[in-house]
């Protein structure tokens, strides 16, 4: 799918919307994670207002497309999309992480309408992904799942042992994206426990492996396009910025868990809304 001048601006306006969201809610919760939410901004748009099949108004329809936030300490992120497409309100944001609230520190399906599976523990994620996508082949249903992962995530043992079952299965209707901005808690991830190289390592577990611009539309574009074509589960390993859109937060790793204070809130929502402004000029 080629995407047109005007496509490409609409989604750039939702991405930066998301991105408000992110500062919203972290900023109100005065907790989170902003730095690898604010990296998957456009990967989320793509998929929640192009690919997925998928209906606010009826958020449980057994032959809907499947979305799991294995790094699901993003949540920041996966929020701010769902209340974007419309699954709830926008100014519900405000109340992420407040004990008297449904939008908590780690999606939960029981809870917030649009959330697939509850994820958190690093590496539980795309096993359960494996296991929907294995649900719509053994019911004869086409749905696709599809999956969010950290390069930190992936040096948990679980994500290969989910990998290994995925290629067994011949799970084509499965697509993850690897989240790699290089950074996780502790600092990079060739310090923490290296997981590199991370196409090959899919590959050799029997994955159809796309390498991508994780910023750049038609290479999202592309990549989805050539997961559907493919007999195999497909890894579309995103190179990103951590912090994506807010320039002091970009490839720092103290924004991994950091929530903005006020000075900080102000500055990155002005910055996002010139960057609103800019696009919707363009």
């Amino acid at each position: 799918m080629t995407l047109s001048t005007e496509q490409i601006k609409e989604l750039k306006i939702r991405a930066i919307h998301i991105r408000k969201g992110i500062i919203e809610g972290t900023y109100n919760a005065k907790s989170g994670h902003p730095g690898g939410s604010l990296s998957i901004a456009e990967v989320l748009t793509y998929l929640y207002f192009v690919k997925m099949n998928v209906d606010p108004a009826d958020p449980k329809n057994p032959d809907r497309d499947r979305f799991v936030l294995s790094k699901g300490h993003a949540a920041p992120a996966l929020y701010a999309a769902l209340a974007e497409r419309g699954f709830f309100p926008v100014e519900e944001l405000k109340t992420l992480r407040k004990s008297d609230a449904r939008l908590q520190g780690h999606p939960n399906m029981n809870y917030v309408p649009g959330v697939d599976m509850s994820t958190g523990s690093l590496g539980q994620g795309i096993s359960a992904a494996a296991g929907m996508a294995l649900g719509a082949k053994l019911s004869g249903k086409a749905y696709r799942v599809y999956a969010i992962l950290g390069d930190g995530e992936i040096e948990e043992g679980q994500v290969w042992e989910a990998a290994m079952f995925s290629a067994a299965k011949k799970l084509n209707n499965l697509v993850a994206f690897i989240d790699n901005n290089n950074l996780q808690i502790d600092g990079t991830v060739e310090e923490v426990n290296s997981p590199y190289p991370i196409p090959e390592k899919f590959e050799a577990f029997g994955w159809n492996v796309i390498r991508i611009d994780g910023h750049d539309w038609q290479q999202i574009a592309d990549a989805l396009d050539a997961a559907d074509r493919s007999d195999k589960p497909t890894a579309v390993v995103m190179k990103t910025l951590k912090g994506k859109g807010v320039s002091d937060m970009e490839n720092q790793v103290n924004w991994h868990g950091a929530a903005p204070k006020q000075p900080e809130y102000e500055i990155a929502m002005a910055e996002l809304d010139m960057a609103l402004a800019e696009t919707e000029a363009e």
